[in-house]
């Protein structure tokens, strides 16, 4: 992962949670240096009272947006605009924009095709169209998922259950979609001895699908994920070049009655 990249952070402040700034700041931080940092909104407005309360604190600038029309978003026009600006002027390496809206799924595509890196952060209701228009999407029921977790003490894992209301095919957290990626990313990654390596397997899910992310499993790594999934999928150690070990994969035949998901 490149943590050199410098990024320029874009929040539409009437689409993101003000509570789970300090989650969103450090899943960001893991993808590079935030260079520059803005939140765009009608600061009139009691709705963005929330925001106001952290902006200083994590050195937020906001950015004025008045509502000239009514139920015409102002806010996405002047975030496009100021990215539109970034993107051809400042010397930084990616974006990262904070919303649910299905806008931006443009902006995505568009920064992509400056071979910028882009991520998203939105809840899991964010349409297809933007997830997949970025490199790496994240959705913000699994930030909050942390954030409740410190404050809390440890208890008994839960059962992961959809957080929305959608169909099982659509739902991020459906068990069907997840073995779906598992054996489409494993057919790609699997080199002749019928093994693959868990890392190349990790891109190749990001690559299938941007929002792909153990913690929406209610696991914090990949190799968390694979092992709790033992009717699916064998997994062993071996030792690598540097004499770390490297964790490989394999499938496990599907069953007569179907294919198995653990």
């Amino acid at each position: 992962m490149d943590t050199n990249r410098r990024l320029v952070l874009m929040i539409d402040g009437d689409n993101a949670q003000a509570s789970l700034l300090p989650e969103i700041l450090a899943e960001v931080s893991k993808y590079g240096t935030l260079t520059i940092r803005r939140i765009y909104g009608d600061w009139s407005e009691p709705n963005l009272k929330s925001w106001k309360e952290v902006l200083h604190v994590y050195a937020l600038y906001p950015v004025q947006q008045f509502g000239y029309t009514k139920g015409k978003n102002a806010t996405d026009i002047s975030l496009v605009i100021d990215a539109m600006d970034y993107l051809h002027t400042a010397n930084i390496d990616g974006f990262c924009i904070a919303s649910s809206d299905s806008d931006y799924t443009r902006l995505a595509t568009r920064i992509r095709e400056q071979n910028m890196f882009v991520m998203g952060i939105g809840r899991q209701l964010t349409p297809r169209a933007f997830v997949d228009a970025c490199n790496v999407f994240v959705y913000t029921e699994n930030l909050q998922a942390a954030a409740d977790e410190e404050k809390t003490p440890p208890s008994t894992p839960a059962a992961v259950t959809p957080t929305t209301t959608r169909k099982a095919a659509d739902n991020p957290a459906s068990p069907a979609r997840l073995e779906k990626l598992i054996r489409t990313a494993f057919d790609s990654a699997a080199q002749d001895d019928g093994w693959a390596n868990l890392g190349a397997m990790g891109n190749l899910l990001r690559q299938l699908d941007p929002a792909f992310d153990p913690r929406t499993y209610g696991h914090t790594q990949l190799s968390q994920l694979v092992q709790a999934h033992p009717k699916l999928i064998e997994v062993h150690k071996r030792e690598g070049k540097s004499g770390n070990a490297d964790i490989y994969v394999r499938l496990k035949p599907a069953s007569k009655k179907g294919k198995q998901s653990g």
